[in-house]
């Protein structure tokens, strides 16, 4: 194999990032301001905060009218298209073509990646909740699995540290289920939210209604969120990137503040194959990379730790090809788990109805993507785990809206004349939807295995993933579905219409597990700070270290583990 030119003295640094999504960016602000010279491998293109093409444009703008035509569909974004809403011209360019990066599927597995400055988290939804020990303690409570390693106690004032810098708007409950945290200003419900809140907390005992808690800067604080952001405009554009920075996004926020270090070495189509492992010293000494642009292999030193934040299953593929390309056999694997425990939240299914009175009542601005969020009810106590058919729970996010002139459209009304030309100048009547997600179990069978028969357009061998959700995830949602419309009538919404539509792993875009943590080498990948304990200078602090799912969006949990594990790593723990 060739390998470029890469003199020791000249590419060796204090530690090496791979990755600059979530963890990633977290992992080269941290090392950095810990004064460490930090080398940052992103496998995809650069993009520079305000680099947002489509940011500004209105739909009759896009070509297509924002729509993919079906020709480009079938060629390139054929999985892409599985995730209806996201297969729109003004964002398509910032997920991979399906052509160029395959994987194969021996259950159906919906993987949405995106290869360039920040990764998903310039598209990514911005739910920001805690996870409790309901969550951390749920393995051990039900004897399945491994124990996590660490509880929220251990975890808490990292959660404290990360929501300050990254913004997190939300309202305190004293939740025990959905720990608060320190937060913003929420964003406002509008009237009919504020309603089904007080209507939810009057039929069920404990129950509770609350802001959606999202990573935007409902109020800017230079001191606090970095000088590069500015208040949330409510455009509701945040997938096509925000010009202002007001969505936390390791572009806009991370990623500044390690390059205004001077402390950062950030390269761009490096994508990692494997690490440098010396066994006389037990430790990664570098990584094998291919430049995507030159497709030749160059090798980097770390004298220190080496973070792999490539997302889920990158993150875990590195460290397999690590022991199946150096003849290192079980190379983080003593436990024969790496590349085992894939999981996913379970959604596609929930209610809505339409809600009478407030006609008089609208709302300013496009929510983006706030609303409501009802946290789990369900399996708190043993009471309720006796009683139930099924393990762990779920939450709901949703919304109020009023419906605008598409009621008008022909299909859709067969009504003409002066009164239809009157009614369409007027809002349609108040409706709320809500969405459930699921907790998705850990399951040894749920895995991914290196394909070196079908390579990607750089020559890197692809994944093989194979998981399914299983008879817990089943009986689930049967409760999830009946649980949905149960409070929307309870609230007194009328024409309750409940939904359901078939789940597979990965369209919820938050796939975890694959290199967990745990107590022991016998049993996990990764120890309590997320270090490879066949490896210890080796962190993995992306999705890929859970241990468990819980129910809500794991975010921000990767930023915690990540600014927890490089503390741990440069204060000699």
């Amino acid at each position: 194999m060739y390998f470029q030119s890469s003199p020791k003295a000249t590419n060796t640094f204090d530690a090496i990032v791979v990755g600059t999504g979530i963890a990633g960016g977290w992992a080269a602000k941290e090392l950095t301001q810990y004064g460490r010279h930090t080398l940052v491998l992103e496998r995809g293109r650069e993009i520079k905060h305000g680099d947002y093409p489509t940011a500004n444009l209105e739909r009759w703008e896009l070509p297509h009218e924002d729509r993919i035509p079906a020709a480009e569909i079938e060629a390139n974004y054929f999985k892409l298209q599985r995730k209806g809403y996201i297969a729109r011209q003004h964002c398509k360019d910032l997920f991979v073509k399906d052509d160029e990066y395959p994987y194969s599927e021996k259950r159906r597995f919906d993987w949405f990646r995106g290869y360039h400055t920040g990764g998903r988290s310039i598209m990514w939804g911005r739910h920001s909740y805690r996870m409790g020990d309901l969550d951390f303690a749920a393995n051990l409570r039900d004897g399945i699995a491994v124990d996590w390693p660490l509880r929220y106690a251990d975890l808490a004032p990292w959660y404290d540290y990360v929501e300050t810098f990254a913004g997190i708007s939300g309202q305190a409950e004293g939740a025990e289920q959905l720990p608060d945290g320190q937060f913003i200003a929420p964003i406002p419900l509008n009237c009919v939210e504020e309603d089904f809140r007080r209507s939810i907390a009057n039929a069920y005992s404990g129950r509770l209604v609350t802001p959606a808690r999202i990573a935007n800067l409902t109020e800017y604080d230079p001191a606090k969120h970095g000088g590069t952001r500015s208040a949330c405009q409510f455009r509701n554009r945040c997938r096509r990137g925000c010009p202002f920075g007001a969505y936390f996004s390791s572009v806009s926020a991370t990623l500044p503040v390690a390059a205004a270090s001077g402390q950062m070495d950030l390269r761009h189509h490096m994508a990692v194959k494997r690490l440098i492992y010396d066994d006389k010293e037990g430790r990664a000494t570098g990584v094998v990379v291919r430049n995507t642009q030159s497709g030749q292999d160059e090798v980097f030193y770390s004298r220190g730790p080496i973070f792999l934040c490539a997302s889920t299953l990158h993150s875990t593929a590195i460290l397999m090809a690590t022991g199946q390309e150096s003849g290192l056999e079980n190379f983080a694997n003593t436990s024969g788990q790496l590349g085992r425990n894939l999981m996913d939240h379970h959604h596609r299914l929930g209610a809505r109805a339409f809600f009478d009175g407030h006609s008089d009542r609208y709302y300013k601005g496009r929510n983006p993507g706030g609303g409501i969020y009802i946290p789990r009810f369900t399996n708190l106590s043993s009471e309720d785990r006796r009683r139930n058919s099924f393990i762990r729970g779920f939450g709901f996010q949703g919304g109020a809206s009023r419906s605008n002139w598409m009621r008008g459209v022909q299909e859709l009304n067969s009504s003409l004349g002066p009164g239809f030309k009157l009614a369409l100048a007027q809002p349609g009547p108040w409706s709320l939807g809500i969405t459930a997600f699921g907790e998705g179990l850990p399951d040894p069978s749920n895995r991914i295995a290196l394909n070196y028969e079908l390579l990607d357009k750089d020559g890197l061998p692809t994944l093989t993933i194979d998981a399914a959700f299983g008879e817990n995830e089943r009986q689930m949602r049967k409760a999830m579905k009946v649980a949905a419309a149960e409070m929307l009538e309870a609230a007194g919404g009328r024409e309750v219409t409940p939904y359901e539509t078939e789940a597979h792993p990965g369209h919820s875009i938050h796939e975890m597990g694959t290199a967990r943590m745990g107590r022991d080498a016998r049993s996990s990948v990764l120890n309590a700070h997320n270090q490879v304990w066949d490896c210890p200078n080796v962190y993995v602090t992306d999705g890929a270290a859970m241990t468990s799912a819980g129910c809500t969006n794991p975010s921000l949990t990767y930023m915690a583990l990540t600014a927890r594990a490089v503390a741990h790593a440069c204060e000699g723990g």
